[in-house]
């Protein structure tokens, strides 16, 4: 599977959906980004990025009422599993071996 790159902020508002134990509106996405990571986004910022996350195919909304409803389309591990591929790939020719090793070296400091 190939996922596209997600912005900074992009990640922070999949990463409040992946700690959630259900699907969250955008009032209540808006409210747990900004206390968890201390932003002061308005709904509108949230809105936005939440467009951009449907464009992307990581969520889909739905309605329910008035309020609109995000599912989640890809699951956090296949997120962070691909990512980390390509920084392997990137940064160590694609040696997780290579990986690890500078990574215990850095641990060790």
């Amino acid at each position: 599977m190939r996922l596209k790159n997600l912005t900074d902020c992009e990640q922070l508002v999949m990463k409040t959906l992946w700690d959630a134990e259900r699907e969250l509106s955008l009032m209540e996405i808006t409210q747990r980004v900004n206390e968890t990571y201390h932003k002061d986004w308005k709904p509108q910022t949230v809105s936005t990025f939440l467009a951009r996350l449907v464009g992307k195919s990581f969520l889909e909304s739905h309605r329910q009422g008035r309020l609109f409803f995000y599912r989640i389309l890809v699951l956090q591990e296949d997120y962070v599993g691909e990512m980390a591929e390509r920084f392997i790939a990137f940064w160590n020719r694609g040696s997780v071996e290579d990986f690890l090793a500078t990574l215990e070296k850095w641990r060790t400091k």
